[in-house]
């Protein structure tokens, strides 16, 4: 069978494929550039966010090496405690005022000595000095280590540099020459920078920045950066939610991190003894990756980086931190998941795929519109043309269509039920849809089992001489419209009318396996309805159709004969000539059915039947067995 569909199919389909092939490219287009855009800026956003990350780094630590600096050059600071202490005190008490990130600042010297003020604003570090309400700064003091009156006292002063107390502290257990901060000065005799560790006196993690005394490079100054404080700096959300940002140092080691959770582990890892910060790299999973990428100069020196984790997409920006030749080899990076970035973009093509589907459906419901006022006259003209392959000639006509090649249809379609409709009036209508179906089997003459029944009104030449021809004709008219309908509610196939006679077949040209019962029950019932006829006819005074029926079953030749040119369907044979002789029998014996031996024996135990005996049968030389058929076993014809 070869592939077909609706109109209204093809037009939706053809109008989806339009909308979809003008309307896809441009939202494609459209989401790409929109994706595109959004990407860099969302990368111009990361290397601004990474240069102000950068400079506020700087700027938190550069505020403290400036002091410093300007600290290396005082003369105050070049004499050994307790000289200048006063002096001492009042400077660097000064520079935690302007120095916000510091959390202490402090002078060691080569006897051992050391001075120290320290910001007492910070929680933990108060606790640590225990230190008593009011206080703003600590001040430590350790002078004339090697002497028997050795200094080693702490003092508490308030926000206005007021002492609020003092007392001793054991000094034995620190040593400022012992300090990797200043070995590494004294040694070398350049600033350096040094962290995160764990100070000795507060016990917090802490960057520090330690420069040598001009003229002097055994006295050195230092100054403390809480870690917290530079976390501060990170805060990376305004480029979207999940953005984060971190510094990673020379020894890849995580120092601060914009997640105050992921900070506070940093913090409470460094605040542990011994405790090494790269442990502390598994809380991001994207450090190693940083850690990777920043080895290629192209991605250390600001070049925005494209990396997987965990199935999600994510940018990078590394930059480096150094000023001042301090904390060489620190980089900030700031890690967006891509995502967020093109969420917008996202949002939009969903936005375009749900115009674009809203047009799709528009186009479809205005094809499948405008499908069903062009296809409506077309399934009417099917729908016609089905009822004329079923011989069904009632209905109405298919109306007017505004298409004038469907008007063309529809005249020609009527022209042909007009025609078949004549046919059927003369052919046996399972014939004519056999010809009509391009499916239908043949009607060529074969050899097959049938049922026959021949029919015939009794003194029906009486009948004709007392009527005129007219009503004659309406007579029979009435008749044979009441035989026709019963052969057909049986299954049998009026196959010739003869004057008054018909003959009707069962079994050809449609198959029945049951057709000698069916042919026995519509004989039966046709006797039952001429029975009521003739009740009404007498009434009316009308005439009776006293009507004999032959009932035969056996072998014929069943299909079309004649002439190429006209030809007809019957049946041949000597099946058809017994159903017939059966008929005229009737006359003989007074009967209404008789039918032969071959019905008997196959339908015995179904219907009543009254044995009459073998008769001779005008055309053959043998007698035939008959019977005459009374009614259905069950009474129900």
């Amino acid at each position: 069978m070869r592939w077909s569909k609706p109109l209204r199919l093809h037009l939706s389909v053809l109008v989806a494929l339009l909308l979809l092939c003008t309307s896809s490219p441009l939202i494609w287009l459209a989401f790409s550039q929109g994706r595109s855009a959004a990407v860099l800026a969302g990368e111009k956003q990361m290397r601004q966010m990474s240069l102000r990350l950068v400079e506020g780094y700087r700027n938190a630590l550069e505020g403290g090496y400036e002091a410093i600096a300007v600290a290396s050059s005082l003369p105050q600071l070049i004499s050994l405690p307790p000289d200048d202490l006063s002096a001492k005190q009042a400077f660097f008490v000064d520079v935690l005022r302007n120095v916000p990130n510091a959390t202490s600042i402090y002078g060691g010297y080569p006897d051992g000595s050391y001075v120290q003020v320290i910001s007492a604003a910070n929680r933990t570090v108060r606790t640590a000095l225990a230190a008593p309400d009011g206080a703003a700064f600590a001040v430590r003091t350790i002078a004339w280590r090697d002497k028997a009156d050795v200094i080693s006292t702490i003092r508490f002063l308030d926000a206005n540099g007021g002492l609020i107390n003092e007392h001793t502290f054991e000094y034995t257990t620190f040593d400022p020459r012992a300090r990797p901060w200043y070995r590494s000065v004294a040694q070398y005799g350049h600033p350096i920078s040094i962290g995160p560790y764990v100070t000795g006196t507060l016990g917090v993690p802490t960057l520090t920045m330690a420069i040598p005394m001009k003229g002097n490079r055994q006295i050195v100054v230092g100054i403390n950066i809480h870690l917290q404080t530079v976390s501060n700096l990170l805060d990376a959300r305004e480029i979207s939610p999940r953005a984060r940002s971190y510094v990673i140092d020379d020894h890849d080691k995580l120092v601060a991190h914009s997640d105050p959770a992921i900070m506070s582990k940093i913090l409470g890892s460094w605040s542990e003894d011994g405790t090494d910060g790269r442990l502390t790299n598994g809380l991001d999973g994207s450090v190693e990756t940083v850690m990777r990428l920043r080895q290629s100069p192209r991605y250390a020196n600001g070049e925005v980086a494209r990396f997987d984790l965990d199935g999600e997409a994510y940018l990078a920006q590394i930059a480096p931190v150094t000023f001042s030749g301090l904390f060489k080899g620190s980089s900030v990076a700031v890690i967006v998941p891509l995502e967020d970035l093109v969420r917008q973009a996202n949002r939009q093509l969903v936005r375009n795929l749900l115009i674009a589907a809203t047009f799709v459906i528009g186009g479809i419901g205005a094809s499948i519109l405008l499908s069903r006022l062009i296809g409506r006259s077309l399934f009417q003209l099917a729908d016609e043309a089905r009822r004329i392959g079923d011989l069904d000639f009632a209905g109405t006509r298919t109306s007017h269509s505004w298409i004038s090649e469907i008007n063309t249809l529809a005249s020609a379609l009527a022209a042909s039920r007009r025609a078949i409709a004549q046919f059927a009036l003369y052919v046996p209508r399972e014939v004519v849809r056999r010809i009509v179906n391009p499916d239908g089997s043949p009607t060529k003459a074969t050899r097959q089992e049938v049922t026959v029944l021949f029919t015939d009104i009794r003194d029906f030449t009486t009948i004709s001489e007392l009527h005129t021809p007219e009503d004659v004709v309406d007579i029979l008219s009435i008749y044979f419209e009441l035989l026709n309908q019963i052969a057909e509610r049986h299954g049998g196939t009026v196959v010739q009318y003869l004057g008054d006679s018909a003959f009707v077949m069962w079994n050809a040209p449609i198959q029945d396996a049951s057709h000698v019962e069916h042919g026995c029950r519509c004989t039966l019932a046709m006797k039952a309805a001429f029975d009521e006829l003739n009740v009404k006819n007498r009434s009316n005074g009308q005439p009776e159709l006293i009507t004999r029926f032959g009932l035969h079953s056996g072998q014929a030749v069943v299909g079309s004969f004649g002439a190429i040119s006209r030809q007809q369907y019957t049946a041949m044979g000597d099946t058809i000539n017994v159903a017939s002789r059966l008929e005229g029998l009737n006359r003989e014996f007074g009967t209404s059915i008789l039918a032969s031996a071959a019905i008997h024996s196959m339908v015995r135990d179904l219907f009543a039947f009254r044995a009459i005996g073998p008769v001779k049968v005008k055309g053959r030389a043998e007698a035939v067995e008959i019977y005459e058929l009374v009614q259905s076993e069950d009474l129900d014809p």
